[in-house]
């Protein structure tokens, strides 16, 4: 493991974190007098599942590897452009709020980390040249910029609205696409 390797665990981390960051802001919105200790389990739960999903992903991947190894720059390419096309188009059009979401309930934050980490399953598809533990370490990075992130967002939403959260989405959007192209790039040099 390299500093590249590093720099892009944690480029990943932005980038899957940009949902759960937007979400973060508007939940600090939505309850500006949330405590301390609720907004920590909000930031641990965004963090879990977006470190758990592309794990998933990558043993996934990593079962069926003889047969996806030829195509797993263009995987790459396909996914997290996708993801990241699919960010930015989703940030792009206005969304209006469903009363599911309005409520902060446990329920709700569960039903918000499931939902903002979906996209990073896919992500982990790409890891499948990882090692287990490159796979591991990536995801812990993952988890840990996507829980700064979140806690982050959560104050700043508390603060100042969610001015800033369609940004925030279209940089992580960009991000994935970046990444993709990267790998995809790389496997011909």
């Amino acid at each position: 493991m390299n500093f590249d390797f590093y720099f892009k665990s944690i480029l990943f981390g932005c980038g899957l974190a940009a949902d759960a960051s937007a979400v973060s802001m508007a939940n600090g919105l939505e309850e500006s007098n949330m405590k301390k200790s609720k907004m920590l389990f909000i930031a641990f739960m965004f963090g879990f599942f977006q470190a758990g999903m592309p794990l998933i992903g990558y043993f996934v991947g990593h079962a069926f590897i003889d047969y996806i190894e030829p195509f797993i720059p263009w995987i790459a390419l396909i996914l997290l452009g996708f993801l990241g096309i699919k960010m930015i188009i989703d940030a792009l059009k206005k969304k209006e709020d469903t009363e599911e979401f309005k409520k902060l309930t446990i329920r709700t934050i569960f039903i918000q980390a499931i939902a903002t980490s979906i996209d990073a399953l896919s992500v982990g598809l790409t890891f499948s040249n990882y090692s287990i533990l490159e796979a591991v370490i990536c995801c812990l990075i993952i988890a840990i910029v996507t829980f700064i992130l979140s806690f982050i967002c959560i104050i700043i939403g508390k603060k100042f609205g969610t001015k800033f959260e369609n940004k925030a989405v279209i940089a992580g959007g960009i991000i994935l696409i970046i990444i993709g192209l990267e790998i995809f790039i790389s496997s011909f040099f």
